[in-house]
């Protein structure tokens, strides 16, 4: 009787283990947006990130085929001097929050393998310390831009489309 149940309990097992969600199924992201730099300079890629589960997740880098490499870093002041060191991963709480944003971390984007433009949507990947990934769409905002939203005009220039 034992030997017919066995395979009953193993696919109980597997059942079990796939039941389990992945980091990336927890994660809900927003805001999202690139800071386009002139030229060939790396570009900055900016994210809120709120985890809704009951274990902390990682955020470890990201991939997008519009770059040719997303690296996670993050950037700091010591002594009065700004820094920046690739790091392997930021952490998000269990059901907390974390943000990718300018002068903390962020994702370097760079080779761009095609013209990237101010106003594109670009979908990075963001992948997890468990190998989950949360494709997000970034919009892409000028050199200007402070905190992902819409730089303030040029003063001299008619904004008001009329």
């Amino acid at each position: 009787m034992m030997i017919r149940t066995l395979p009953l309990w193993l696919a109980g097992l597997l059942l079990v283990g796939g039941a389990h969600a992945t980091q990336a199924e927890h994660i809900h992201a927003s805001k999202a947006w690139i800071r386009l730099l002139p030229g060939n300079l790396p570009a900055g890629a900016f994210v809120a990130l709120e985890n809704s589960g009951d274990q902390p997740a990682s955020l470890h880098s990201g991939q997008s085929p519009a770059y040719g490499e997303v690296m996670l870093h993050k950037s700091s002041t010591e002594g009065g001097m700004g820094r920046m060191q690739m790091v392997d991963n930021m952490p998000v709480p269990a059901h907390g929050k974390a943000a990718l944003s300018p002068g903390g971390y962020h994702l370097m984007l760079m080779n761009a393998q095609h013209p990237v433009k101010v106003g594109d949507t670009v979908t990075i990947g963001l992948q997890f310390s468990d190998g989950s990934v949360l494709n997000t769409d970034f919009i892409v905002r000028p050199a200007n831009t402070i905190d992902g939203s819409e730089p303030p005009p040029t003063p001299g220039t008619d904004q008001s489309g009329h």
